[in-house]
């Protein structure tokens, strides 16, 4: 029993000591620089009048408006013309509709948050 406490004891006093001393750790420059450079994620957060210039007919080949609702609870009742949808939860799986030129511009938007 008294084994048993002792073990106990000095195995929650290791992790105490992990837990602080990892956690006190500082990062190297070089990883900080890397996890602040989020550019890539999105550029902007654009208005209506924005989007506006990209829905004519025929649709601009070097730009794509994606409906990221989900198809039956919103995209089915109504969307942007020309819109295409790509629902958030699907994403991964429906990337094959994306383009190839990754010089088009993609317009992406959803139902605003919840």
């Amino acid at each position: 029993m008294q084994k048993t406490k002792r073990v106990l004891w000095l195995s929650v006093v290791m992790a105490l000591f992990l837990v602080v001393g990892l956690g006190c750790q500082t990062v190297p420059k070089s990883a900080k620089q890397a996890t602040a450079d989020t550019s890539w994620i999105f550029h902007d957060i654009v208005d209506v009048k924005f989007v506006q210039q990209y829905v004519k007919m025929p649709k601009p080949a070097d730009v794509l408006i994606i409906d990221s609702r989900p198809t039956k609870a919103k995209f089915n009742k109504g969307y942007i013309p020309t819109a295409i949808n790509i629902p958030g939860s699907k994403f991964d799986k429906m990337t094959g509709k994306l383009p190839k030129d990754k010089s088009t511009l993609l317009i992406f938007y959803c139902q605003g948050p919840t």
